[in-house]
This record gives structure tokens, sequence and C-alpha cells, in this order.
């Protein structure tokens, strides 16, 4: 139990809030610190309204007793009728809960759950601002529980208190128990092979998670088959991404291939290969620092976007796609927080990929004069500190194409683990390329002479391969015959790549990566 929510009730903080999805948690940790300062505690929601509980650990309804003098009582044990034969009413609305709260000196912990949209009422407003104001002497506390809702000017007069994510020593403990209770109660043999690494990579995913939706992800992929396995694993992150979702400026992106589906990279291959457990306990344990990220330059159509998803594919991690054009917004401020929501969000869903593509865009103005007031500037200042002092299990991968936009800041080591160049193809990564492509389309690559091929194909990246194969694809299927050599070759030679059209610049690109960037070939 985390001692400084307990150090703000002591303190005598009248007010405080706790915006969270782990609800249940949140009410567990504050009656916990009621038992252990022998406080009555009384919660208030919508839809039970106002109740205390009692020295058998049960909740019994609140009743109001109207007149000059204002008591609380509880009814008969069971009943939610109200008493009879007194001038004695539930407490049902939030306005009258807290009346309670302002007008009853009985030194109490009262949690409010969802009170946010009630908040918005000019009387509950009043009420909270005289809870606010409460002599010392009174030593009530009103703690908001809420999954987001409050009103800023709420906010402002509480006091916040975040309960945090569930430790990953906790997660674990839920899903042994979640185990041990579905195998108790299953008629089903269930069964688990869940070797030492399997475990650790499973509660890395189940980061972000409540403890009660860890255990529901945890109890779905054991009744899939009933067993608990490292195949699950893929199960666990589907349903992640299913129960998070996606939100404002971040988008799930699904990973339908493996990291031998992608043709090239060796060095950045190998460079994964490394670092693939570098997010695991045991690599913490041997005093390793996680992974913080590469950044990918070079020439546009060679798979720098691949990557990202190769990444990801590779790590066994979820990807999320940080969509640059949503972020900035017309309102001043929004665009910061839309900044600061999905970084949030990103943390929340940890550990994830985060792939920001073609960054250069995003924060043009950061590197000379800006024409926005100094928005980009700012929005890019807050990405540089939050990539030097977050700690949580997030990767990131950016992309760019145009060096000259990006700010100098964003290439020094410390932001970045990495910096690769992503080049045109070599002849032998064509000659993967577009095997890779064939295998997709249900051919067979030893049909197809791939060393003509690849050398017809001098100068073509990743992308103009593909639709050299889709493009002779279509060629055939016109003559009504099987896809041949042929239609590949008279395809490619009617298409100009981007090493032609754009040489210039394409030279000076690689000029200027030769001594400052890692080829990822």
């Amino acid at each position: 139990m985390p001692s400084t929510l307990k150090s703000l009730v002591q303190s005598r903080h009248p007010l405080i809030s706790i915006e969270t999805r782990d609800e249940e948690h949140a009410i567990e940790l504050v009656r916990e610190i009621a038992k252990e300062l022998s406080r009555p505690l009384f919660e208030w929601s919508m839809t039970a309204g106002m109740r205390q509980l009692d020295k058998k650990g049960t909740w019994q309804s609140v009743a109001m007793q109207t007149g000059k003098t204002l008591k609380v009582f509880t009814p008969i044990a069971g009943s939610d009728e109200e008493p009879e034969g007194s001038k004695t009413k539930l407490i049902k609305k939030a306005v009258d809960a807290l009346t309670v709260v302002v007008e009853v000196s009985n030194s109490a912990m009262y949690v409010f759950k969802d009170l946010g949209p009630h908040a918005k009422d000019a009387h509950v407003q009043r009420l909270l601002r005289d809870a606010a104001s409460l002599p010392e002497t009174r030593r009530s506390t009103v703690i908001l529980v809420d999954s987001g809702s409050l009103p800023d000017d709420v906010r402002q007069l509480a006091v916040p208190y975040d309960i945090g994510w569930p430790s990953l020593e906790e997660l674990e403990q839920v899903v042994k128990q979640t185990f041990s209770r579905i195998r108790k109660d299953s008629l089903q043999e269930i069964t688990s092979t869940l070797t030492r690494r399997e475990m650790d990579h499973l509660v890395q995913t189940l980061r972000g998670l409540t403890r009660t939706e860890a255990e529901r992800v945890v109890a779905s992929v054991i009744f899939q088959d009933f067993s608990l396995s490292g195949e699950d694993l893929p199960a666990v992150l589907d349903a992640k991404r299913s129960l998070l979702g996606s939100a404002g400026s971040l988008e799930s992106i699904a990973i339908d291939f493996t990291i031998e589906d992608v043709g090239g990279f060796e060095n950045l291959k190998a460079w994964l290969r490394q670092r693939r457990g570098g997010f695991s306990k045991k690599a913490r344990e041997f005093g390793l620092v996680p992974p913080r990220g590469i950044l990918m330059l070079g020439v546009p159509g060679c798979g720098k976007s691949l990557c990202a998803k190769a990444v990801a594919a590779d790590w066994g991690m979820p990807l999320l796609r940080l969509d640059p054009g949503v972020l900035y917004n017309k309102f001043i401020g929004e665009s910061e927080r839309q900044m600061r929501d999905a970084l949030a969000q990103a943390e929340a869903m940890a550990p994830v990929i985060l792939w920001i593509d073609e960054i250069e865009k995003a924060f043009a103005s950061a590197s000379g004069g800006s024409a926005d007031g100094g928005l980009s500037k700012r929005m890019f200042g807050s990405l540089l500190s939050w990539m030097q002092d977050h700690r949580h299990p997030i990767f990131l991968v950016a992309t760019a194409n145009d060096i000259s936009a990006l700010p100098p800041e964003l290439m020094r080591k410390g932001r970045f683990d990495e910096v690769f160049f992503v080049d045109l193809p070599t002849s032998e990564a064509r000659m993967n390329i577009l095997s890779i492509h064939l295998v997709r389309r249900e051919r067979d690559p030893a049909q197809f002479d791939l060393v003509q091929l690849a050398e017809a194909s001098n100068g073509f990246n990743g992308a103009e391969l593909e639709q050299a194969i889709l493009g002779a694809m279509y060629g055939a299927y016109q003559e009504g015959c099987q896809l041949e050599d042929r239609h590949i070759v008279e395809e490619m030679s009617k298409t100009r790549p981007l090493s032609v059209l754009m040489s210039e610049r394409i030279t000076e690109l690689r000029d200027w990566a030769c001594d400052r960037c890692v080829s990822a070939d």
C-alpha cells in the first residue's frame, strides 16, 4: 500500500482526486487506510447512493434525518427502505451526499465514485468548495475516484494522487492466482507449460492493464484450449489491443508477418536480435539499460516503415503509430495536451513499440524559423524531454526522409540508441525481396531466374520491386498464361525508378549518411 496516500489523509487534505480505470484497487486502498486510521468510511455512487462500511466489512445504506439536527445512521441491514415513523430519506443525490460531508461533524473519510458529470452542477461545485475549506479540526477527507471526467475547476481544488499500475510482481501473482482458481473450479484438466522466460514475457505484456483486466485476459486465453503456454502470448497481445483499443493520435497496428518476411536489413536484424531481451527481468538483474529506440533515415520506398513493423514482429510487442497530423489543434494549448495524452496512453499500454512516421514533417518548424508562434518548438521540446526521461518499456522507432528538416538535438546519442540508414537494396537483397513477394503470391521462386531479375532491377527500391511483380502478374493474366521471367523483366523496363527520377537528391542523402549513420543492410 503506497504510504503517500495515507500521508495525504493524515495531513488533513480535504479533497483528494484519484483518476484511474482501476476503481476496485483504489477503493481497496482507501478501505485499508480507513481501517488503519480507525476512521468511519462512507461511499457514494449514483446507483447505490451513500453507504457506510460497518465493522463487519459490509456496506450499509445511509439515511439522513431532516430537521435542525442532521444525523447519519444506517437503516435495517439488508433493507433499502426508509425507516418507518421518522422523517428520513436515503441519500441518493450527489448534492445530499456532499451536504452530509459539509454539515456533519464525524471526522470521516468519504469516497465519491464518478462525481465528474455531477460536478458540472453549480450546487455541487459550491459544496465541493465548502468541503475544501472546512476547518482542520473536522479532519474529514473527500476522495474522488474517477475515470477522468472531473472538470478542471474540481481538479484545481483537489490534490491529485496516482495509484499507479500493478507492478510486475503483482501481475505475476495475478497470473498464478487466476490459473489456480480456474484449475480448481473447472471440470476440464487445466495445464501450464510456461517457462520462466515466457512468464516474464507474459507479465511484461500485461503491463498497462488493471488487475481485473489482466485477470480477464489471462482467463480468456486459458479457456481457449484449457492450457497456459508460450503459444498463448500472441492471443494475449490481441486481447490487450482489443481491450485498450486506440484513441486520439495513436493507432494500433496489427502485425501479420515475421521478421523473416522482410528482405535485406541484415545489420538491423542482427542489432535487434542482440537487444531482443532488453526489457526482461533477467536483463535488468544483469544491469542492462532497456533499449530506447532507433531513428531510420533513408531513401523513400526502401522499407523504413516496414522496419517499425519488423521490430514489433521480432520482439513480440504491440505496435502503436503516432500520427503527427492530428496532434495540431487550432485551440491554444490543445496541441500540447494531445501530445501529452498520446504519450501517456503509450505509457499505459507499455511494453510497446511506438512508431512516429516521417517525424521531420511533424516538427518541421522546430529546426528553423517558426511561423506557428513557437508551437512546433514547444511540442518538439516536450517530445525530447519525454524521450530522455521516461522509464517505461517503450521502444521508439522514428522514420525520416528529409534530414535537412531534422533539428540537431534529435540526432545526438541518448535520444536514440542508433541511427540507421536505409539505402537502395543490394543485388542480394533484391533477390531476397523478389523471392518473398513471389511466395506471397503463391509462386515458387525456384521457377524464376532471380539473378537475372536482380540485374534488371538495379536501382529499384523495395516498393518498386513489389509493384513490378504485381504489374507482371496482370500482364500474364491478360495473356492467359502463367507468370514468367519475361513478364517481370518487361514490367521492370517500363518503370523509371526513384533513384533515376531523384538521383541528385538521393546522392546527396547517401553522401550525408556515409559517415554519420549505420547501414541497415
